[in-house]
Formats: C-alpha cells, sequence, structure tokens
C-alpha cells in the first residue's frame, strides 16, 4: 500500500508577489493545471500560483507513482473564510486525484475551522455534495478508507478548538494553563480509546493536526490561528499504528523511527523566516500489510516540490567605501534570480547619502527577481558622548561646561577660550548656583 503524505498547502497567501502577466504564465511548469485554459489565471497573484503548481507537482506524482491514498494533514488555506477563487482552485485539483481513483484523505486543521462553530468548516463542502473519494475528518475518530491494496484504518485528530472544554461549568473559571492542560489530557485519553479498538489484523494510521512536545517550530508561529494544544511524543508512539502523518508545523522534521512519525512541513515558504529552510515537498511511504504491527513502514521517501526562494543580500560598507557599489557586489553573489529578495545595508552615518537605492532596485530587476520584500538601511550614527560615572549633582554651569568640553577633541587654547567667554555669561548662574551667602 502506497500513501502520498501532505500538508499545509495555505492557498491564499499572497504576500511578496505581483499580478500575474502573460510571461509568468508562460514560465509555469507543465503539470500546472494541465487541461485548464491558463489565460483565467491572469492578473491572480504570482504567489497564489506558486501554491498552486506545487499542489499541481505532488497530484502529478500521486499519479506517477499509483498512490493507493492521498493523506492530507490539514490546512487547505490561508483563511478560515477562502475566497470563491481559492475554494474554486483546491476543489479543482482534489477533484481530479477523486476522478483518477486516487481516494483523498483531508483533515481539518485550525485554518480550515470557521470563526464560529456553528458554520461550515472550509472543506465541508466535499461532504455536502458526496464527491466519491474524498473523506473528510472534522472529528477524533478511526476512519475506515477502502484502497485498491486493501482497507486502511485512519485515527483521526483534526484540531480542536477549546471553546468545547470551556463550556462546562467545572472548567469554565479555571486558569487558561489548567484548561490547556485538561484538553491535552483529555485527547491523550481519548486516542488512547481508538488505539484500542482497532483491529491489528488492518493496517492503521494516526493522522493529527497538532504539536508535538519536541518538534522544531517553523513559521506557523507568525500565522497561528487559535492556541496550540501540545501533545507528548511518547503518548503518540505507543499507539498501536504503522505510522504518524503529522500536520500543523511547516519545518519538514522525522521525530521517531519505531513508528516514522514526521511532519512533511509546507508545500511552499511562507517568508524570511523559511529562508534557510530545507526543500519543500511531500512523503510517500509504503505499507505491507503482511508485517506485524509497528513494523508495516517498508519505505518512506521524501520527494521535493518546487518552492520559491527567499533571499536575504546583506552589504557592510566601511568608512571610505561606496555604498552601491558594496551593495551590488553583494548582490552579484547572491542566488537572487527567480527568488523573493531583501536587501540589508549597514553603513555609516556619513555615506548615507551616497547610497543609490534606484540603481540597486534596477540591478535586482537585471537579474531577474520575482519580487523586492524591502531595501532597508541600518545607518550607523555617530555616538553621543556621555559624562559616564562623573559626579555632577552640586556643580555650577561653569564646571560642568569645563567637564563636557574636556570630552570634545578640540585644542585646549580653543577649550580655555570657549570657558573665558562662558565664564562671562554664566557668572549671575554660578552666583545663583552657589546659593546665599
Amino acid at each position: 500500500m502506497r500513501i502520498l503524505h501532505i500538508s499545509d498547502v495555505h492557498i491564499g497567501i499572497e504576500t511578496c508577489g505581483h499580478p500575474a502577466t502573460d510571461a509568468d504564465l508562460a514560465a509555469l511548469p507543465a503539470h500546472f493545471a494541465p487541461g485548464d485554459d491558463r489565460t483565467r489565471y491572469r492578473g491572480s497573484s504570482t504567489r497564489l500560483l506558486d501554491f498552486l503548481a506545487a499542489l499541481d507537482q505532488a497530484i502529478a506524482l500521486a499519479q506517477e507513482a499509483d498512490v493507493d491514498l492521498v493523506l492530507f494533514t490539514g490546512d487547505a488555506y490561508k483563511s478560515r473564510e477562502p475566497s470563491q477563487t481559492h475554494q474554486r482552485e483546491f476543489a479543482s485539483r482534489i477533484a481530479r486525484l477523486a476522478a483518477a481513483g486516487i481516494p483523498v484523505f483531508l483533515l481539518v486543521g485550525n485554518h480550515d475551522l470557521p470563526h464560529a462553530a456553528y458554520k461550515a468548516s472550509a472543506v465541508e463542502i466535499f461532504d455536502t455534495l458526496s464527491v466519491p473519494n474524498v473523506t473528510i475528518a472534522e472529528r477524533l475518530a478511526t476512519y475506515r478508507v477502502q484502497t485498491k491494496s486493501g482497507p486502511l484504518n485512519i485515527v483521526a485528530l483534526p484540531w480542536i478548538r477549546r471553546s468545547g472544554i470551556l463550556t462546562r461549568d467545572d472548567v469554565r473559571n479555571l486558569p487558561y494553563a489548567k484548561i490547556k492542560e485538561m484538553l491535552e489530557d483529555r485527547l491523550t485519553a481519548l486516542l488512547r480509546r481508538e488505539g484500542e479498538q482497532l483491529d491489528p489484523a488492518i493496517p492503521a494510521i494516526l493522522a493529527a493536526h497538532c504539536s508535538v512536545n519536541n518538534a522544531k517550530l517553523g513559521t506557523e508561529r507568525t500565522m497561528m490561528i487559535g492556541e496550540d494544544h501540545v501533545l507528548l511524543q511518547s503518548n503518540l508512539t505507543a499507539l498501536p499504528v504503522d505510522y504518524i502523518a503529522l500536520g500543523h508545523i511547516h519545518r519538514r522534521q522525522q521525530l521517531s523511527d519505531s513508528p516514522p512519525m514526521l511532519y512533511p512541513g509546507s508545500l511552499q515558504r511562507i517568508d524570511f523566516g523559511e529562508e534557510d529552510h530545507e526543500e519543500k515537498g511531500v512523503y510517500i511511504i509504503e505499507l505491507d500489510a503482511a508485517r506485524p504491527v509497528g513494523k508495516r513502514v517498508t519505505e518512506l521517501a521524501f520527494h521535493p516540490m518546487q518552492a520559491r526562494a527567499f533571499v536575504t543580500v546583506e552589504a557592510v560598507v566601511r568608512e571610505q567605501e561606496d555604498p552601491t557599489a558594496k551593495t551590488l557586489a553583494a548582490i552579484d553573489c547572491a542566488p537572487v534570480t527567480g527568488a523573493i529578495v531583501r536587501v540589508q545595508v549597514q553603513l555609516p552615518e556619513s555615506l548615507e547619502p551616497a547610497f543609490r537605492e534606484r540603481e540597486v532596485r534596477a540591478a535586482l530587476e537585471a537579474r531577474g527577481v520575482h519580487h523586492v520584500a524591502a531595501i532597508t538601511r541600518q545607518v550607523e550614527r555617530a555616538r553621543r558622548v556621555r559624562l559616564g560615572a562623573v559626579e555632577t549633582t552640586g556643580k555650577p554651569p561653569r564646571d560642568l561646561l569645563a567637564l563636557y568640553l574636556e570630552t570634545l577633541p578640540i585644542p585646549d587654547a580653543r577649550r580655555r577660550e570657549l570657558l573665558e567667554y562662558a565664564g562671562r555669561l554664566m557668572a549671575p548662574a554660578d552666583d545663583a548656583a552657589a546659593g546665599p551667602p
């Protein structure tokens, strides 16, 4: 049994893009929206096209690899209330898989839940329309999915609303930390109960949209909708399942080998917080139903998807250097072509007027950057000299001025001259500071 695990598509992120032109559409990969007229995407954000192209690549891989199931572990959209365009694009791609006879399991993530409990989730439409080969998991339960290689049990843990437990009278006035602990204990107990009811003769997977205690966080922190509930890795690996498919955290990582537990991460980089992240992509897992529980995974392969790069260009300019030339040299050495780029220039205050931003932008455009996010200047300004720990209380103004002049790089003759002139002006002030006889 072969399963493609994908997560955190986040259709709807459109920052750092621009309206798509005919040239942008022509540059899209061959797997983008096969069979569709690409002209309908003219004017759409190029970042929307980035996310759709990565999803199309994953769908093409699912078809080429002849997988038995596409397992999606949450967050189809950026917004809890996606636009009609975003819903259309996601639905058309799920329909493509369903039409190809590939079952799809959609776990509800925190970005898929509506703001109010009585509203429908963003992916509930597939259940409403009874789309064949599509299973929506919006409650904690065990789902039986029939694949061409046999049945598969999926214990599903979608994103759980904290509001459900807050309505109970016995917890309403408890501190948040205590409520969070109770929710996590409750979820662990429910998962354990589902695990006890699994048929060991049928392969089983845990699909969860949550945080695990020792996972490395990513850009999901900047996009957080709702408070995280954190489950212990040891409690999840104790379940009698063959694979633990996680979603919610954007950084790709494997937390356990037995059974394999991993986050595939997001399909595209979201912002500069993921600049140094490894490749984005999906996993294909192979299960052998004839092997014992927990030992059925025979292959675990990562498949990279095309992801837009984020690149920071840094230039540190010293005195006597040309800040523009130094920045242009840094751009020449950076992999900025096709990337979302920010430029950070550190320079002395005296050189700030010599920085020619227009030339920097022209150089970036000539290199074919996708988008210039920012060009910032960190100006090193001259520090004001302080008197430090010198005691100044009760000193007359002339003495304070003398202390200040000592800190200035001026000739002694000039210092004495200034004090002489100041003495004539400050004589009344000195007398007043001295107080009555």
